[in-house]
């Protein structure tokens, strides 16, 4: 569950939000057994097509939501739906399909067995365009795709974890994570990246579910061991398997006689890491998981490679007032990317980013009715493999929103969002800012 932008009156950040609606859907639970609620917004984006010549649109965002939360005395069950409908003007007047459509279904569930034998599920599945809504569950995850995407996308994300206390001191988590992404642009062929590269008309760089179009699974085990009532340490293994599915041709090399398939990027990663939690102070918590990851890119049919990497996860969270509180967080470990170029000299294939992630978010209470919320997030990444090998993208987005409830059911907000791509490949950097505001109502 994220805890980055929760605002009960928010339900989804959808097209002019750093953080997807999926977010609030498993943080705010209704008092009641279901809710109703939807969101009204105007807004502005000069440069939704994301482009270096960016194009501006006005636009409207629809988004109504139900959800439904059942709390018994050993399990929680939650469910909820978001729809997404998007308008944009400039698209309307160039003769295009002004629309866009989202869908979020998360689902989740919390059941103890007994005391000491406890299961977490969670489920996030989305369709949509925005990197917030179809990228990683978890804002300090490594995103790859840090720029909209048009077209019905397809993400789900699951976990699982399995907590068990088996004596005062002593206690195991086993956890199992499963990411599925689909992307609609596809349909490259090997004539197609060979016109691309020629330079002839007709020709196409690889499509994007070519790319990406992914399974990812990752299973592992945490020793934890209680020191003291506000210190656990422990020591962890988890194992990872990425497997591209997409079934298309990425790249073209002489050096073989066939073009890079998507599956050419599998990849096994094994993780090993040590960590403490620990409670400061009853309003300020904070933990710190470091270690190091060995990845395995066994499926390439040129150079397979086996390379190690630092991984660390550090967060702090802290409640400085009722209903107010700031988190810090920083997150290093590889990830997939939409870059698969080939080295002239060598034949080698770009298999992955390194990336570096700081994210940091605010959210204070002026008065029981007006709440801000202020986040960032900076990722710093390197490319490994291929002629841009240790080249860099560097991806800034910030936003702010204000919130004013007016009444039990009906409230406003206003809010700003800003993103910056840079990046040392040529034509990839880009910037784009987002300003709405919009009316909000639950039931």
């Amino acid at each position: 569950m994220r805890n980055l932008f929760i605002s009960a009156g928010i339900v989804a950040a959808g097209i002019a939000g750093l953080q997807s609606g999926r977010t609030a859907a498993l943080d705010i639970v209704s008092p009641k057994a279901w809710a109703v609620s939807a969101t009204l917004r105007g807004f502005y984006d000069d440069n939704y097509n994301i482009a270096n010549n960016g194009q501006g649109s006005f636009g409207a965002e629809l988004s109504p939501s139900i959800s439904f939360n059942v709390p018994m005395r050993q399990t929680d069950i939650g469910l909820r739906y978001t729809y997404g409908l998007y308008y944009y003007q400039d698209r309307d007047a160039l003769g295009l399909n002004p629309f866009d459509q989202t869908h979020q279904v998360d689902v989740w569930l919390d059941h103890s067995f007994s005391e000491r034998w406890k299961v977490n599920f969670t489920d996030n599945f989305a369709v949509g365009q925005e990197p917030e809504l179809i990228g990683p569950v978890s804002p300090s995850t490594p995103n790859g795709v840090p720029y909209r995407v048009t077209g019905n996308n397809l993400a789900n994300h699951a976990t699982i974890t399995l907590e068990t206390q088996w004596t005062r001191q002593f206690s195991t988590a086993l956890h199992y994570g499963n990411n599925f992404y689909d992307y609609s642009n596809k349909g490259t062929t090997a004539a197609d990246l060979l016109l691309a590269n020629l330079g002839l008309p007709g020709g196409k760089s690889a499509s994007l579910a070519g790319l990406l179009n992914r399974v990812e699974q990752s299973g592992g085990l945490d020793l934890e061991w209680q020191f003291q009532p506000e210190t656990m340490g422990f020591v962890g293994y988890q194992f990872s398997i990425v497997n591209y599915t997409g079934g298309e041709p990425i790249a073209l090399t002489s050096f073989l006689t066939r073009p890079y398939m998507s599956n050419d990027r599998d990849a096994i990663t094994h993780y090993g890491y040590v960590g403490v939690k620990h409670q400061f102070s009853a309003n300020l918590s904070g933990s710190v998981r470091g270690g190091v990851s060995y990845t395995d890119s066994y499926n390439d049919p040129l150079q397979t490679s086996k390379s190690l990497a630092p991984y660390a996860d550090l967060s702090l969270s802290y409640a400085y007032l009722p209903g107010s509180y700031a988190q810090l967080g920083f997150m290093h470990d590889i990830n997939s990317t939409d870059v698969a170029s080939v080295d002239p000299a060598s034949g080698s294939l770009t298999q992955y980013q390194e990336s570096s992630v700081l994210y940091a978010s605010v959210n204070h209470h002026f008065t029981p009715k007006l709440m801000g919320t202020l986040i960032g997030r900076c990722q710093y990444s390197t490319y490994q493999g291929g002629p841009n090998s240790n080249v860099a993208d560097t991806s800034y987005g910030a936003g702010v929103n204000l919130h004013y409830q007016f009444t039990t059911h009906f409230s406003t907000e206003v809010g700003y969002n800003f993103d910056d791509l840079v990046s040392d490949i040529a034509n990839r950097g880009y910037t784009r800012n987002r300003v709405y505001i919009g009316l909000g109502v639950t039931y």
